[in-house]
């Protein structure tokens, strides 16, 4: 079988998956999707706002594909993220549209009917031309970027280097409810703080935020590749920590967090899913000058393009991350940003923790597609445990 960088382009995988899955070269001849179809169910905004913004429609455009390594995948679980809630109410519209269109190509100078959703796992229903490492009925998922139209609909476009095959453990249902906080997880903890399996035995590493998608994820990593973990959440997630395998568990409500830190041993590595005062006197619980890392998923990339236009936004955004790396380094520490990144190569290993038994997903609640708007008001009322999960279709 092609590896997927031979088929594409891209780098070469094969080595790494031939284990996974072996297929025969699929057949391009026909189409498998239906082409006679122009429309099809999904949830949409028309603006930004609140929950009443969201809209039903059977007459979404129907997707195509553009470029020939992308591929159609009938969605058949979606669950959302913070970011949907963000995006409904127009965060980073700015960068976003930039992305979307960057030479200003489009007759139309708008992103609706936008349609959000990152998360999907399905059915592929149509490759590109350049597509060979997956073909129809494969069983897959992804998380789609969110300048790309969303999952909560019933077909979604994809490229190819942004699917992976769907952990052959796991329902539809369940896997949606991990690709874009896996991937929130695996770009912080691995592509930006640098740990992975062979150097992260023995690490003693502090999660804050913990109960929630990316944290409940992160903790389950960490404890994968042997990390000594301690969760911050509340007390009644604290038996879900303990289940997931964290090794200390403290709860921030229970008196001064930041004193209850400092009475534990310092830290090789810090995630923050927190963000505004931690930051102030979180580094101060790493060790100093032995490399060790705190890294962030709080950050004001998108405001600032929001506030300030591109350039600007940019400017300020290189500035600040600019000066508090250098300040911290000064102080024997890394100071770091970190963001989702999609990527198919990520989702694959991800799926072989699963498949494994060292990841499980975590999910607090499960709508169905006509309770989408029900789905963003649980998860806009917070302090969930876990992951928000669409059927997008009846089956499981």
């Amino acid at each position: 079988m092609l590896s997927r960088g031979a088929a594409n382009g891209w780098a070469l995988r094969g080595a790494a998956r031939a284990g996974r899955q072996q297929r025969p070269p699929p057949f391009r001849g026909l189409r498998a999707s239906p082409r006679t179809r122009s429309a099809m169910p999904s949830w949409v905004i028309d603006r930004y706002g609140r929950n009443d913004v969201l809209r039903f429609t059977r007459n979404m455009v129907f997707p195509i594909i553009h470029f020939p390594n992308e591929v159609i995948i009938k969605v058949h679980a979606a669950s959302l993220n913070p970011i949907d809630l963000s995006m409904r109410s127009g965060y980073g519209a700015t960068a976003l549209n930039m992305k979307r269109d960057p030479l200003k190509l489009k007759s139309e100078d708008t992103e609706f009917p936008l349609t959000l959703g990152r998360d999907v796992s399905g059915v592929v229903m149509e490759c590109g031309l350049a597509v060979s490492y997956f073909k129809p009925g494969d069983e897959v998922w992804a998380a789609i970027p969110p300048w790309k139209q969303g999952t909560l609909s019933e077909f979604v476009v994809a490229s190819g280097n942004e699917v992976s095959f769907k952990p052959k453990c796991l329902s539809h249902t369940e896997a949606a409810s991990l690709p874009y906080v896996g991937l929130t997880a695996w770009s912080a903890v691995n592509q930006v703080g640098g740990l992975n399996q062979s150097n992260c035995s023995g690490k003693r590493v502090l999660i804050l935020g913990a109960s929630g998608g990316v944290g409940t994820f992160a903790v389950q990593l960490l404890k994968a590749w042997g990390a000594h973990v301690t969760a911050v959440c509340s007390h009644d997630a604290s038996t879900l920590m303990k289940r997931l395998g964290a090794d200390d568990v403290i709860d921030y409500k229970s008196g001064n967090l930041e004193e209850q830190l400092k009475t534990l041993p310092l830290f090789d590595f810090i995630l923050d899913n927190v963000g505004g005062s931690t930051e102030k006197w979180a580094l101060d619980l790493l060790k100093k000058w032995s490399g060790a890392t705190y890294v962030t998923l709080v950050t004001p990339f998108l405001i600032n393009m929001d506030r300030l236009g591109v350039a600007d936004g940019m400017l300020q955004t290189g500035f600040t991350v600019g000066s508090k790396t250098v300040k911290h380094l000064l102080k024997g520490v890394h100071y770091r940003w970190a963001f989702f990144m999609a990527s198919g190569p990520s989702l694959d290993e991800i799926a072989e923790l699963v498949d494994s038994g060292k990841i499980q997903p975590v999910i607090d609640e499960v709508f169905s597609f006509s309770e989408v708007p029900k789905a963003f008001q649980k998860l806009e009322g917070g302090h969930a445990r876990g992951k928000t999960v669409i059927n997008v279709i009846s089956k499981k």
